[in-house]
């Protein structure tokens, strides 16, 4: 019997704490797709751009490119040059590239997973709530999605805790699940980013509008 090959979605990650989050959340989750998330260790803006023109499209769904915003206020330029890579590879109706910016980053959308959590200090908070000594084992940790989802926090929490009108970037997903296409047109708010706001639920979103139970 021929094996049959799943379809992916890739992550592209920032960094540790968020490849760790997303490589645990596909562990967590039985899906017919596949999910792999990228490791990107950093680097700015311009090592994302640099790594999705030599990536590989080899059933490859739909590229899923997360990012801080904070960046953005030395990096600006930067950003906005993968903003536009994404739009021209939406355009092209290609592999869509759907950007997710965490602003000001993944931290503050790690609270958004707490009902308590009601726009304070968000790293206090963090360290407070989660149970850490300091931000730097926030961000070391492995098991940081069974942390963000024990008790009674959860990535529910977090879907409904996002403010749709502070993103950054506001992606228009339309997903055909019979054919496997998702067709994406994008835009930015400049605006938003003296704001805080992630529109990470946009994953979460593709995955549900594909049939997933996530």
């Amino acid at each position: 019997m021929s094996r049959v090959t799943k379809k992916v979605l890739k992550i592209f990650c920032e960094g540790d704490t968020e490849y760790n989050y997303f490589s645990s959340f596909k562990q967590k989750n039985k899906l017919s797709l596949a999910i792999r998330p990228v490791n990107m260790h950093g680097g700015g803006y311009k090592n994302f751009l640099k790594e999705l023109r030599t990536d590989a499209n080899n059933n490859c769904l739909a590229k899923f490119i997360v990012v801080d915003g904070d960046r953005a206020n030395f990096e600006s330029e930067n950003l906005y040059e993968l903003i536009e890579y994404c739009v021209v590879q939406n355009k092209s109706g290609r592999i869509p590239h759907i950007l997710i910016i965490d602003n000001p980053d993944f931290e503050y959308v790690a609270c958004l997973h707490s009902p308590k959590y009601k726009g304070n200090d968000y790293k206090k908070f963090l360290v407070k709530e989660f149970g850490y000594k300091e931000i730097s084992d926030f961000k070391s940790d492995e098991k940081v999605f069974e942390r963000l989802n024990s008790k009674d926090n959860s990535y529910s929490f977090l879907l409904k805790n996002i403010n749709k009108s502070k993103t950054v970037i506001i992606n228009h997903i339309t997903v055909k699940k019979s054919l496997f296409q998702i067709i994406v047109e994008s835009r930015i708010n400049k605006d938003n980013l003296e704001k805080r706001g992630t529109n990470i639920n946009d994953l979460f979103d593709v995955l549900v509008k594909l049939g997933e139970q996530v």
